[in-house]
């Protein structure tokens, strides 16, 4: 279901953005919010498929969001990551997930996770989907690979974490876990 999804979705995929050098033009106004919703000049955009557009030439370039065509390099805000994960499935022992926009990102060493501590205690889990571009999992999403998790030996350390094909993203030390228990 998940990979039928992206299907029908279609799309070209993100362009190639690393082979042009454009002048930098500086920042404009635009957003994408905490929940993945991409704004224009404070207006939320409505139409998909313009946002798929934009989000096809955005990359990071050091922690200055930018979107990239062949005549302008532009900067915009990212409050946190620029997609959701917002379905998860197993192809065979391959975790995959399908971003907000349709991308599909298959879990492994070049599409790796990572748990980010949070102030208040907590994780906030991100999938890595191209160019130094993030997804954050949603909430839903996060409760379904937590369910996944298994200990390993790390380095010599008890460590909880999500296997997908030959990688291993470790979360958080047992120790850790057993003393909030």
């Amino acid at each position: 279901m998940l990979m039928e999804a992206a299907r029908a979705a279609g799309g070209r995929g993100p362009a190639p953005v690393e082979r042009w050098s454009p002048p930098d033009c500086g920042d404009i106004d635009m957003r994408i919010d905490r929940d993945g919703v991409w704004h224009y000049a404070g207006s939320p955009i409505n139409r998909p498929a313009l946002v798929r557009l934009f989000a096809s030439v955005l990359t990071r370039e050091a922690d200055r969001y930018v979107l990239v065509t062949p005549a302008e390099k532009v900067g915009i805000t990212v409050e946190d990551a620029p997609f959701l994960a917002v379905e998860m499935a197993s192809e065979g022992d391959v975790l995959v997930f399908r971003t907000n926009l349709d991308d599909i990102v298959r879990c492994g060493p070049e599409n790796r996770l990572r748990f980010v501590p949070e102030a208040a205690g907590g994780l906030r889990p991100y999938v890595h989907v191209r160019r130094d571009l993030w997804a954050r999992l949603t909430r839903a999403v996060y409760l379904d690979l937590v369910a996944l998790a298994e200990e390993r030996q790390v380095d010599g350390t008890a460590m909880l974490g999500i296997a997908s094909g030959a990688a291993f993203f470790p979360m958080a030390p047992v120790s850790v876990l057993e003393a909030l228990a």
